[in-house]
């Protein structure tokens, strides 16, 4: 592979930055390896998490004595195992995601964040999957905590365009139908649609107890409307065009961006889903740096 394909998605000044920082499951996870994080299920191992009464068939040596001397009964010490956990990775590749110049491209800088965040998961022991969405599931890389996953990714990527419209809800439906365990799926998207069909497949996540972040990436241009002289806007996804004074529509445009950006937050609040605001002129190290500090303090208020 060229290391320069490696090199235009993987971020170092990121991994930099969130040397450790890592992403940690909210609750209980599953998975199939032993690892940090603690699992729904109770075994005989690693961390002590209470008690039930002995019921015959049960190992004798699990028997808390002490308790049998106190209340006259037996009664066997369950323990809490510690898992791995798998981090979905979906990233959108419709045609509004193209916007921007080379360097600011939301697409490219969607991608650097997913492969960047993905080898730190990477790292710490944990399993990462990848898939890209626009009207339909593109590409999937199945889970894997092995270093090539990064490489697979990137390769991936190298050799994708964003061509088409986008159907959030078709793709996360069809996705979840994949998810058997507690997981985590993190969506880098720019999530323009319609937010009510948006709520519904998250919903649908949500009820099997998956761990869901909305990574919503947005142009410098859409969130501030910086914009100057007259200018030609063209539709992405829809064929329309407008030649119009930036000064004369700007204050119309950014309300309608803060009312989608408020409605946006209260939808993955209302769901118990993370929304992380990831603008292409700000630090991605630092955006997710401050995601993941505020994400371990909320974990240890669980």
């Amino acid at each position: 592979m060229n290391s320069g394909v490696l090199s235009r998605y993987l971020d170092y000044e990121f991994l930099r930055q969130l040397s450790g920082r890592s992403l940690e499951p909210r609750g209980l996870v599953s998975g199939n390896l032993a690892g940090a994080h603690k699992s729904p299920a109770s075994g005989f191992a690693v961390e002590f998490s209470g008690h039930r009464e002995y019921v015959p068939g049960d190992d004798p040596k699990h028997i808390d004595w002490r308790v049998f001397f106190t209340r006259d009964k037996y009664f066997i010490k369950q323990y809490e195992m510690e898992t791995n956990f798998v981090c979905h990775l979906m990233l959108d590749i419709s045609k509004s995601m193209r916007y921007g110049d080379e360097a600011s491209q939301k697409m490219l800088f969607g991608s650097r964040l997913a492969v960047s965040l993905a080898h730190s998961i990477v790292r710490q022991g944990d399993k990462v999957s990848f898939t890209t969405f626009d009207t339909k599931i593109r590409g999937h890389i199945p889970a894997s905590n092995a270093l090539p996953q990064i490489i697979r990714m990137s390769q991936h990527l190298d050799e994708t365009e964003a061509e088409d419209t986008t159907d959030l809800h078709a793709c996360l439906s069809e996705f979840s139908q994949r998810m058997a365990r507690r997981e985590i799926v993190m969506i880098f998207s720019d999530f323009f649609g319609d937010l009510e069909t948006l709520e519904n497949a998250i919903q649908r996540i949500r009820f099997n107890k998956h761990d869901v972040v909305l990574v919503q990436v947005i142009h410098d241009h859409e969130l501030n409307f910086n914009l100057d002289g007259m200018t030609r806007f063209v539709g992405l996804e829809v064929d329309a065009q407008r030649i119009a004074q930036p000064a004369d529509i700007r204050s119309a445009y950014l309300k309608a961006v803060g009312r989608f950006n408020a409605e946006l937050t209260d939808m993955a609040t209302r769901n118990n889903c993370d929304h992380v605001l990831a603008c292409t002129k700000d630090n991605p190290g630092a955006i997710f740096w401050e995601y993941l500090n505020q994400r371990s303090l909320q974990n240890r208020r669980i």
